[in-house]
């Protein structure tokens, strides 16, 4: 193997987004919301080690918002990157179920 097949080789490339764009939303502070969050960070430092961004949407003070991701049910996991879009409903206490959701394999 010559340097060109060492700059070429993909092998050792993670594939990965840097970083994964996520969106909880919730309505209020209830209790169930307030575990989904609990559960997410818990997850996401598990998981991602720091590789996430997590943007809390409350429903109550904007409620428009639930169309752009035909939010159906609270609390909802929207999985925005890495594509494609994937979505987990409930307080996320069921981690493998949430790492399935999210297409998210444990390290």
């Amino acid at each position: 193997m010559n340097a060109a097949d060492d700059l070429l080789n993909t092998d050792d490339l993670e594939l990965e987004p840097l970083v994964w764009d996520l969106r909880l939303y919730v309505a209020g502070q209830t209790p169930k919301c307030l575990t989904a969050f609990a559960n997410l960070k818990r997850l996401c430092e598990e998981h991602l080690e720091g590789r996430y961004s997590i943007e809390v949407i409350d429903l109550l003070q904007n409620p428009q918002l639930a169309e752009g991701d035909q939010i159906l049910a609270i609390p909802t996991l929207v999985r925005r990157l890495p594509n494609p879009l994937r979505k987990v409903i409930g307080d996320l206490s069921n981690e493998e179920r949430v790492l399935v959701g999210l297409d998210l394999r444990p390290r």
